[in-house]
This record gives C-alpha cells, structure tokens and sequence, in this order.
C-alpha cells in the first residue's frame, strides 16, 4: 500500500513538473511572437518592455492556477481575493495607470517630438520632454509646464511645427474713412516687403476685409514664410503695419460715440 501511494505522488510530482514545464514552453513560445510583432509594429523600447513584462506576469499567473488546479487545490477562493485586490488596487492607481498608459501611447503614435512647438489645450510651447508621466513644454517666457499624459491623450494637440512652411495671420481695424484697395494694397506690401516672407505661387501674401463693426472695418492679412522663421516675421511683421499705415494715410479707428443734439 506505501508503494502504491509512494508510487501515485512519484507519478503526480512528475506529472506536475512536466505541466509546469510546458507551461513554461508556451509562455516562451507567446513571448518570442510578441517580441517579433513588437518590433514590426517599430514600439520604442520602454513601452515594449513595459507592455512584455505585464504579459509575463500574466501569463505566469495563469500557470500558476492551472498547476494549482491540477494539484486539487482550491483556486476560486484564491482568484476571488486576487480580483478584488486587482480591483482596489487598478483604483487606488488609476491616475498613475492613465499617466502611464498615455505615455505609451504618446511614444507610439509620436504626435510630435523633442523641439517642436504645440499647443495642447490650454497650453503652448516647445517640448523639452516626453516621459512616462508627463510631458513638458517650455513656453516662450520660461515657464515650465508639466502636463500629466492621462491628460494629455484626451486633448485636442496642435503641432505648428509638423510642417517645414506656416501661415501667418494678423487682423487689424481701421476706419471707415480708408479705401479698402488702398488698406488692403498697404497691407500686402508690408509683409511682401519682409524677405523671409515667401513669394511662391499658392503662398502669396493677401489681405481682405474680416467684418464691419460700428465704427471700422476689420481686416484680415496673411503670409507664409519657413517655420523656423514664424516668431522672427510674425513680429516684424507686426512692428512694421503701424508705421506702413502712418506712411500711407490710413487712419487706425478708436473706439468713440457719435452723439447728435436735436433743438426743441
């Protein structure tokens, strides 16, 4: 009788040494796939590596109740716990997880990258960097602005510098006293003036009247020239329009009310 049981766990040790034993076989085999599709898919290394490690830990969870299982362990009392723990702990770190998780996002999709200007929201800026948890810009009077990736992923993003040509736009109010041929020929040569302003068919500069208010006219002027160079001409740009209109005679509007007496 001591055989026989002597015999039974023999035979049980060994049975569950080959279970675990090709269990870790296909736990091998998914990891070898997923590393081969991962790195057709071009991810950058740390979420691969992120995104590898939790399927390892998986996986060797599951093993592990199959091995358990198979020893006539009671296991659901076990799975139980573990969901909840996974349930109480997925909230306690939920923001952390979404931080997390839009970062991998981010480095995978790459919306922009280092150097580039974007607005974000609320917020503009350069990136400086790209992280697991936050995104950092650095805007134009130094401030640093530290922008969670959970937040980010649910943003609306704009990035300026995607493209090597950009657009610039300038609205300007002037009275109704002025020709609008003489406002807008003023305006189109003071940005054909700037000579990093392109003057390429289909990137010509122009201006066109916007609306009519009760005392001027809006005006709307547009111009192209190298990314690189938008803050460079936007602001020449925009110093040179007052003394372009004082040097041909047209006259800014100001805000004022018309008031007319009547006799009685």
């Amino acid at each position: 009788m001591e055989d026989f049981l002597r015999h039974g766990y023999t035979q049980k040790a060994i049975m569950t040494i080959c279970l675990a034993a090709i269990c870790l076989l296909i736990i091998k085999i998914i990891l070898v796939c997923f590393d081969k599709f991962s790195k057709r898919s071009k991810l950058e290394r740390l979420p691969r590596k992120i995104l590898r490690i939790t399927l390892k830990a998986f996986l060797l969870f599951v093993s592990t109740i199959v091995i358990l299982s198979y020893l006539g362990i009671e296991v659901s009392s076990l799975v139980a716990t573990l969901s909840i723990v996974g349930v109480a702990l997925s909230l306690a770190i939920q923001g952390f997880l979404s931080n997390v998780f839009g970062g991998i996002q981010i480095i995978s999709n790459k919306p922009f990258k280092i150097g580039d200007y974007v607005e974000i929201g609320s917020d503009a800026g350069l990136v400086r960097e790209v992280g697991l948890f936050y995104t950092k810009l650095d805007t134009y009077d130094r401030k640093l602005i530290q922008i969670p990736n959970g937040k980010l992923t649910n943003e609306t993003i704009i990035n300026y510098t995607n493209s090597s040509r950009r657009r610039m736009e300038f609205v300007v109010c002037v009275s109704y006293d002025n020709k609008v041929d003489h406002v807008i020929s003023t305006l189109v040569k003071t940005m054909s003036a700037h000579p990093l302003v392109l003057l390429e068919e289909g990137y010509m500069p122009f201006a066109h009247v916007k609306e009519y208010q009760y005392s001027h006219i809006c005006y709307t002027a547009r111009a192209w020239c190298e990314t690189e160079n938008y803050w460079t001409v936007y602001f020449d740009i925009m110093d040179a329009i007052q003394p372009a209109f004082a040097e041909n005679g047209v006259a800014f509007s100001y805000p004022h009310m018309n008031v007319h007496m009547l006799d009685k």
